[in-house]
């Protein structure tokens, strides 16, 4: 997991980073968190083999992108996503986040400090 440089004397380059690492990661927030509030089915861990999980997944990407297609002003709108407000410097939370309870927080997978071999793939990129 790509981890953000830490505190507050930071080059340009690594505020950009932070910044682009952090504006991903809501991202995949909003694409993770449309999909549970959407499909009931990722509301609890699904019971059955890997790729099967995989063919579940894409089925339900590729139904959301046919309901954003064709149910533009039905099925998702953006007061459903989070966005940023740029003037105000903050983020305004989309509605997935109150209409489940699907996500979970992941708890500590390790130490805090990131392997050298992530710090070398954060420079890199």
């Amino acid at each position: 997991m790509m981890k953000p440089y830490p505190g507050d004397n930071l080059t340009l380059v690594q505020k950009v980073f932070n910044y682009r690492l952090s504006r991903t990661r809501r991202i995949v927030e909003n694409a993770f968190g449309i999909l549970v509030s959407r499909f009931r089915i990722f509301q609890k861990p699904i019971a059955t083999d890997v790729n099967t999980v995989d063919k579940i997944v894409l089925a339900a990407c590729a139904l959301h992108n046919w309901l954003r297609k064709e149910k533009r002003n039905n099925y998702i709108t953006h007061c459903d996503v989070d966005r940023e407000d740029t003037e105000a410097r903050n983020i305004i939370h989309g509605t997935w986040r109150t209409e489940t309870t699907g996500l979970e927080n992941l708890c500590r997978q390790g130490s805090n400090h990131p392997s050298i071999s992530a710090v070398q793939k954060r420079e890199t990129i």
